[in-house]
């Protein structure tokens, strides 16, 4: 197992709920970090971070599991935001991403949730340009949710805005593509909205998305069986690399059959000016629900927001640090030992660690003006020092654990 290096979270900070089910809620603040790379890694959460990397990822896990990344910031980078391999059990939510190669790949693995993050510009290009994809993702608890994707073109090089790449649900528990917002795409030839059963796939759920100008298509099934296509709503204006709104088209050699199509509703106009909402090739088998699929003529880019990235941007409220200056903690990050010099004035004083649920694992009293803290059972992550006096809180920090 290969040591962490590198580990600066922000612990403590709390925003407001918006109204808004789609995107980020959360603008920090962040603290600066270098790139993390774990590999073999469980049970951590890595949060507050702000992450670019000219020469790769921002955050790398392979072999990881039940791992949370949650309010950061990525980009720019010439990797991925977040690359996953070979990792189970993994939440990305509540992160912005910018000038990224991708925003979240995940090859192979299971329990895998994209939910509610902000992915702009992504600079591609193919086969990479994803604001989410999953390769070889497979079993239950996948989900690509609530996510809000948007490339300006000139801007961006996007492929497939969200991609599934060989991936398998299950028959009680669908890979989920619910309410994305998407909109931007080109100037790539072949990329698009949301591409399903690429080179297969099964057991897929794509509902309740809004794709505004995604590129050369909107939504697909490429091949494969069991995929749900229902209650969605696509729109292009006519450019130079637009084609067709909604199909079924299976391009490989890969048995595809029990798809459905139903229910959405598209007003797409193809680079030559023509509207071209829907195509079925016929080769994909019978595509139930097909004939209740429709061009609406008042569906128009006024389907989203004219601002779809950081809405959080005015509502976040943060909570630091207490700042004290005759309180001093050191080494931080830590190791086996911190100490902790105070004042001569602290008459009855505790000092605490807590988790980050809260849960309070360490509490002594506070003996002279420099005590002694023996922190070797604590896990890696990220942790709150409280020191009060006569029960009342005269100081906190953060305080990291790495070895």
């Amino acid at each position: 197992m290969k040591k962490i290096k590198y580990l600066i979270p922000l612990y403590l900070l709390m925003c407001n709920s918006l109204s808004f089910g789609q995107g980020c809620t959360f603008a920090g603040p962040y603290v600066a970090s270098v790139p993390i790379s774990w590999d073999g890694i469980s049970n951590q959460k890595i949060c507050g971070l702000e992450i670019n990397n000219p020469s790769g990822h921002c955050i790398k896990l392979s072999n990881c599991n039940y791992i949370t990344i949650e309010n950061c910031k990525f980009g720019p980078s010439l990797g991925e935001g977040v690359f996953l391999s070979n990792c189970t059990n993994i939440i990305v939510t509540n992160c912005s991403m910018e000038k990224v190669e991708s925003g979240v790949v995940a090859d192979i693995g299971s329990g895998i949730k994209v939910i509610n993050n902000d992915v702009k510009n992504v600079q591609g290009p193919m086969p990479r340009g994803q604001m989410v994809q999953f390769g070889n993702v497979s079993g239950t608890g996948n989900s690509i949710s609530y996510n809000v994707g948007e490339n300006i073109l000139g801007e961006s090089f996007p492929e497939d805005e969200i991609s599934l790449y060989m991936c398998n649900g299950t028959p009680t528990d669908r890979i989920q593509v619910i309410g994305n917002w998407i909109r931007g795409g080109g100037p790539s030839t072949s990329g698009g909205g949301i591409m399903t059963g690429d080179m297969g796939g099964s057991y897929i759920l794509v509902q309740d998305n809004i794709l505004v100008n995604p590129g050369q298509y909107g939504i697909t099934i490429s091949s494969g069986h069991d995929i749900t296509i229902r209650n969605n709503k696509i729109y292009s204006m006519q450019l130079p690399f637009s084609n067709i709104g909604l199909s079924a088209y299976k391009q490989y050699t890969i048995d595809t059959y029990s798809d459905t199509i139903m229910n959405n509703l598209v007003n797409f106009t193809n680079k030559d000016g023509v509207t071209n909402c829907l195509w079925n090739d016929g080769n994909c088998g019978t595509v139930i629900g097909w004939a209740t699929n429709a061009h609406s003529s008042s569906l128009y880019t006024s389907v989203l927001p004219l601002k779809i990235i950081g809405r959080a941007v005015a509502v976040t409220t943060p909570i630091t640090d207490q700042k004290n200056s005759t309180i001093n903690a050191y080494p931080n990050p830590a190791s086996d030992h911190l100490f902790i010099e105070t004042t001569s004035d602290i008459t009855n004083g505790k000092i605490a660690i807590y988790n980050i649920n809260g849960e309070k694992l360490i509490e002594q009293t506070v003996y002279n003006t420099t005590n002694q803290l023996n922190i070797k059972k604590l896990s890696l992550g990220v942790y709150l020092l409280k020191i009060s006096n006569n029960e009342q809180l005269i100081a906190e920090k953060k305080i990291v654990v790495m070895r």
